[in-house]
């Protein structure tokens, strides 16, 4: 019934508020007997309901641990019914769907209302105009909507469906689709490698790993299989945990290049999570469901628009009145009534606003800078802080070799420039730089970490790794050796004729096999091998790592005295250095005596052997860029999956953190055996020497100059992030370096930047960086892979000189997009006060005048005001968020009110001419005057709308120069966007009509009497209204002029005299730790967060205390 009663309204009024659809046709009960689920978002207050057979939607978002999936889900069919499909669905809705959904939009049911309204008035012209440019924008949302998901849809499913080798009940192997893979099942890695169908934990065998798509970073990584839990642990320590035991886990998406098996054993692991519980299908997700962007912009916009809406309620009111007062048919007081709505609400203005997008989307596509998400070019306009990813954006791939620097006899020696030399060929410096790395062959080609592959090739020496045949012999060894190339080796000595040729051979090789393997580990920043001299019988150990580990872990006479102050040196000039020692082991370490000591016990006792220089070269662009975002006061955050000490050094090497400034590292720690969490501070590296008083914050939009940097690790981001809400906010108004963060940390942190207030722009060239780039305010990828899905701009240069320039075209279209809208409101205004006016005297303007004013003034002049390029360089000030601000409603306001006081003033002033009358078809008003030069012909049509009169002439001619003048009054130039005067599309247009509507009135000619429906006035007159547009004008530059020069004054002296608070929270907080004496914190000292109250969980806890360590 009420659908009827509304004519439909009340339908689409429930398809836009779906809370109130839910709300109107259900009723609240309890979840058991519920037929719809509603969903309320916490982030975007945006609703989804479900009906009952869309639970299984929810089912496979559930992460179970393995031992639920061993104790409970043991049998197949079950734990198939619990886990679903596995399988990450991306569904391509159809064109109809979302041809529905786009057309379904208000602006666009706004915009049909007012069609028909037209159509019903007989003004066909403007109405095909307005449909014409409908069409071609929906159908341009269309494409790219529809793009995009198709572009989503093959990435998922290029690897999505795989057949596996799953290992079932005694051992037989069955073929299977990867679709059918549930948590619990075993399945069997090809020896040739795969992509991996979903996340699985290793029990046999070894993996080499492409891990590129979770941490951008393309270098081959060993997995190993999970180890068993020896039999005095406790029972919990044998538990599982993806993040404990992510050396052993195969995540989906993720591309097995090798697998290497023993004594015939096959390669298995044994799969725990499926679909969109897998890292990759987390990933998507984020992808297909960001959390919403909220713009200020379009949230004022909207605002505005209410505002309008209300005005023309008040003339839909009055005309109504007006119209029956003075006995009006009813079919012309609906269509006067209704028209005055869509003169007030211009449904032209979505084009207008989307023009200065289009503009600005096709100046970047010219720089090589692709956008998917038009919209979000707004939005970049407001950036003040850019998060770079490290590896491929700010540095080439990889690390160079700069240099090395010996040890002997607890002295450095001088540096040099590379270890490939005869007379070091037998040294054990060059010996560990051989040994002591993670490196394997793949397909004949060395693969493994740029920091070992770099080392390994600095030497010149050759690997060989062992065959199949050999490696069944041992027990989970892989024998590596490794000898330097004959061109180093001393001339051989001539053999003697009674010696044995393989002995000879023998006595000459020298190669060094790798024994056992002790891989890098972050938390203890080295690795170690145990390796044997061809013909020797001690072995050797190798230990590389952080010089101030290794340090620690050598004997003291053999560390130089000057060996922090050296390290210093090195480390301030932006390089990465890594320490070498040795130590020669005992006799009675036999091989298998070998494979079963401790770590600890084998890294003790070392001597020192010297440093190794690393360089990760910036790309030539690197440090100009940061420099110029630096002085437009756009802060730069490095957030990585490469470790700390690279990325702290890298962020010093492009400036991201001044020489002089302190970087200090939070180290979490989780809660453990009832220990709270708590996080220790120490400080990575000293400052400079003239780095004299404590560390203060600075006030101000962009803290730049602070003197403090904070550095974290992806563990520590997310302890902190759990366990201390309070200090994380903190830590991200100076946190700089994030290193080790994985793909949803990358996410998690941009929200976190955005919770304070920051607009965040985020530039990656990885699939990692997928979740970040799309969460971001704008996100632009460095890469046209699996990046460039997910990023709304893609860069076909492949550095970060695309930043400021997407930033400088963002600056320039949200200007443009003010003076657009600001525009178009006057418009509305200026037709509103001139229609309301003719109104009073039961008049309007009419058909053609209509016409000129919508095609021939308005869409030019919005299609050409649009087009000012942006400024040549990125300036500190930022364009205003928002429509809702001091200077620009006073603006607006201002040419209101002048537009109104001149109109008004013709609409009166032409009343009290001695030569006024009613007008009429025989009224010769131009003879009247002696300077008359035509004598019109006159049109004997009746006129049933009394548009031909005197006033509507006046006001017509008045209206049409305010809309140029406005349109010039707004359209500004620096310092966001190029001057007017080099918009020549736009001048020649002003200057076009200014000539025509000049021409019109002061030699009107008889076809446009017909034409444009108006009547002719005195010469007199004419100088007159001449005179009233020349007035008007002038107070219009005028006043526009003073707000630019006085408003940002007289607004920060009112602000200043209320003391007010800063809006941005960033802000807001940076006061408060300006103030705070214990912030930020002293080095070895440790925060602990309290234990939760009973019933509360660690987020609420927000409250901590800090410990000096003794």
């Amino acid at each position: 019934f009420w659908v009827l009663c509304t004519g439909g309204f009340l339908l689409l009024l429930l398809y836009w508020m779906p809370e109130w659809c839910v709300k109107a046709t259900c009723s609240r009960t309890t979840v058991r007997e519920a037929e719809v689920v509603l969903l309320q978002s916490t982030v975007s207050h945006c609703p989804r309901y479900y009906g009952r057979n869309h639970s299984g939607y929810f089912s496979n978002y559930f992460i179970f641990s393995h031992q639920f999936v061993f104790k409970h889900c043991l049998i197949l069919s079950h734990r198939r019914l619990f886990f679903g499909v596995n399988e990450i669905a991306v569904k391509v809705p159809s064109v109809f769907k979302l041809l529905i959904k786009e057309v379904l939009n208000p602006f666009y049911i706004f915009q049909l209302f007012s069609v028909i309204l037209w159509s019903a008035d007989e003004y066909y012209y403007y109405a095909v105009a307005i449909v014409f440019m409908s069409v071609i924008s929906i159908a341009t949302s269309l494409y790219t909507i529809k793009k995009q998901y198709v572009m989503l849809h093959d990435m998922v499913a290029a690897h999505s469906i795989v057949r596996v080798s799953v290992c079932r009940a005694n051992n037989d192997i069955e073929e299977a689709l990867s679709t059918d893979l549930v948590p619990g099942d075993v399945m069997v890695i090809p020896s040739n490698g795969t992509i991996m169908p979903c996340d699985a934990v290793l029990v046999s065998g070894t993996c080499i790993v492409n891990e590129s798509m979770l941490t951008g970073e393309s270098v081959p990584v060993t997995k190993t299989n999970l180890p068993n839990p020896g039999e005095g642990d406790k029972e919990g320590d044998g538990a599982y945990s993806m993040e404990e035991h992510k050396r052993h886990t195969l995540f989906c998406g993720t591309h097995i290049i090798q697998t290497r098996f023993y004594s015939g054993e096959l390669v298995k692991a044994v799969v725990v999570r499926t679909g969109f519980s897998t890292a990759k299908g987390q990933l998507v997700r984020s992808i297909l469901y960001p959390k919403p962007t909220d713009f200020k912009l379009y949230r004022d916009a909207y605002l505005f628009l209410l505002c309008l809406v209300a005005i023309a309620g008040i003339g839909f009111v009055y005309s109504i009145v007006l119209s029956i007062m003075n006995k009006v048919p009813a079919k012309t007081i609906i269509i006067e009534s209704l028209d005055i709505i869509t003169i007030t609400v211009p449904p032209a203005l979505p084009a207008a606003m989307t023009a200065g997008i289009v503009y600005a989307q096709r100046r970047l596509k010219r720089i090589g800078i692709f956008c998917i998400s038009p919209q979000r070019i707004n939005i970049c306009g407001q950036l003040n802080l850019v998060c770079f990813d490290k590896t491929g954006t700010l540095t080439e791939d990889g690390l160079d070799l700069w240099g090395v620097q010996r040890v002997e006899n607890g002295s450095f020696h001088l540096s040099e420039e590379n270890a490939y030399k005869e007379s070091l060929v037998k040294s054990q410096f060059v010996a560990c730089m051989a040994t002591c790395h993670s490196l394997t062959k793949i397909d004949g080609q060395l693969s493994g970490d740029p920091l070992d592959l770099k080392m390994f090739e600095a030497t010149g020496w050759i690997l060989e790794e062992a065959t199949e045949e050999e490696t069944s012999l041992h027990d989970r060894i892989m024998p590596t050796v490794v000898r330097p190339p004959k061109q180093l080796m001393p001339p051989e000595p001539v053999m003697s004729p009674e010696q044995d040729m393989e002995l000879y051979d023998l006595s000459l090789a020298y190669e060094i096999g790798i024994v056992r393997q002790f891989p890098f580990s972050s938390a203890l920043q080295r690795m170690c091998v145990v390796a044997r001299l061809l013909g020797e019988k001690r072995m050797d150990a190798y230990l590389k790592g952080a010089p101030e580990v290794v340090a620690s872990l050598c004997k003291k006479d053999t560390v130089p005295e000057d060996f922090a102050d050296v390290l210093e040196d090195y480390t301030k000039q932006g390089f990465r250095v890594i320490a070498l020692a040795h130590r020669r082991l005992e006799s009675k370490l036999t091989w298998h005596k070998v494979q079963n000591v401790n770590r600890d016990q084998m890294e003790a006792n070392m001597e020192f052997l010297g440093l190794i220089i690393m360089q990760n070269k910036l790309k030539a662009e690197t440090a100009g860029v940061l420099e110029d975002l630096r002085r437009a006061h756009i802060r730069t955050v490095m957030v990585t999956g490469d470790n700390m000490l690279t990325a702290i050094s890298v962020a010093r090497d492009c400036g991201m953190i001044p020489p002089q400034d302190r970087v200090i590292i939070a180290d979490a720690l989780p809660s453990k055996d009832g220990q709270s969490a708590k996080i220790n501070w120490r400080y990575a590296d000293k400052p400079s020497k003239h780095v004299g008083k404590a560390p203060r914050l600075e006030v101000r939009d962009g803290p730049l100059a602070d003197q403090y940097h904070f550095a974290m690790s992806g563990k520590s981001f997310a302890v902190i992030s759990e366990h201390f809400q309070d200090v994380l906010q903190k830590l991200v108004l100076h946190g700089t370096v994030f290193a080790r963060m994985a793909p949803d940390q990358k996410t998690q942190l941009i929200e976190a930047l955005q919770s304070v207030d920051y607009f965040v722009g985020m530039c990656g060239d990885g699939a990692n960086d997928c979740g970040a780039l799309k969460r971001a305010h704008g996100g632009i990828s460095l890469s046209e892979l699996e990046a460039s899905v997910a990023s709304p701009f893609t860069s076909r240069t492949p550095n970060i000189s695309c930043v400021p320039s997407l930033i400088r075209e963002g600056r320039a279209a949200l200007i443009t997009s003010f003076c657009v809208f600001k525009f178009m409101a006057l418009y509305s205004i200026i037709q509103y006060i001139s229609v309301t006016l003719l109104y009073s005297i039961l008049s309007n303007l009419g058909d053609f005048q209509f016409l000129f004013i919508d095609i021939a003034i308005i869409l030019l002049i919005v299609f050409t005001m649009s087009l000012n390029p942006a400024w040549k360089e990125l300036v500190s000030r930022r364009p205003p968020s928002g429509l809702i601000s001091g200077p620009l409603l006073f603006s607006v306001l201002t040419q209101i009110l002048i537009c109104l006081g001149f109109q008004t003033i013709a609409f009166l002033w032409v009343r009290h001419q001695a030569w006024y009358d009613i007008w009429t078809p025989e009224s010769d008003a131009c003879n009247s005057s002696p300077h008359a030069n035509f004598s019109p012909k006159h049109n004997s049509s009746e006129d049933d709308h009394n548009i031909k009169n005197y006033e509507n002439t006046s006001l017509f001619y008045v209206s049409s120069f305010q809309y140029l003048i406005v349109a010039i009054v707004f359209s500004k130039g620096k310092p966001f966007r190029q001057p007017s005067y080099k918009n020549w599309p736009f001048v020649v247009s002003c200057i076009g009509l200014y000539i025509f509507l000049f021409f019109i009135m002061f030699y009107p000619v008889s076809t446009s009497f017909i034409q444009i429906l108006i009547v002719c006035v005195p010469f007199e007159w004419r100088i007159a209204l001449f005179f009233i547009i020349v007035v008007n004008a002038a107070v219009s530059v005028l006043a526009e002029g003073g707000i630019d020069l006085w408003g940002p004054k007289c607004l920060s002296w009112l602000c200043c005299r209320q003391r007010k608070v800063p809006k941005a929270l960033y802000m807001h907080l940076a006061q408060e730790l300006s103030v705070d004496p214990d912030w930020p914190p002293k080095p070895t000292t440790t925060t602990e967060a309290n234990p939760p109250p009973p019933g509360n969980t660690p987020e609420n806890c927000s409250s901590c205390q800090i410990m000096a360590d003794s």
